[in-house]
């Protein structure tokens, strides 16, 4: 269902987050758009949404703590995530830089919210 309104190509940086994240989802999002080309997309959505608790975030949500997830959607963009394919040639070192510049901007620039 998300293909409805998000691109099919993995082409850029998504910042998912749950509800009570919201907050702060859209601060990283507003950073990131100020200091990047990359294109960026916010997600919030429901904990059960498949993907959204993939990855660290869940475990500060389970806690009450604001947290979001930067992601280029993982295998649903990259069929060689975490397979003996996923070698450095299948990286995309141009958006890892944009998106070190992004957090660089955001850390910098105290873009962070405060709890």
């Amino acid at each position: 269902m998300l293909g409805f309104f998000y691109p099919n190509k993995g082409d850029f940086l998504a910042v998912v987050s749950n509800f009570n994240s919201n907050k702060l989802a859209k601060q990283v999002t507003k950073a990131f758009n100020c200091s990047v080309t990359l294109p960026v997309s916010k997600l919030a959505a429901f904990d059960f949404v498949p993907g959204v608790d993939f990855s660290d975030n869940w475990s500060f949500w389970k806690f009450n703590y604001p947290a979001v997830m930067l992601t280029d959607t993982a295998f649903y963009r990259n069929k060689n995530y975490h397979k003996s394919t996923d070698l450095p040639e299948t990286l995309n070192y141009g958006n890892m830089a944009e998106i070190a510049a992004g957090l660089e901007h955001l850390i910098k620039k105290g873009k962070i919210l405060a709890r």
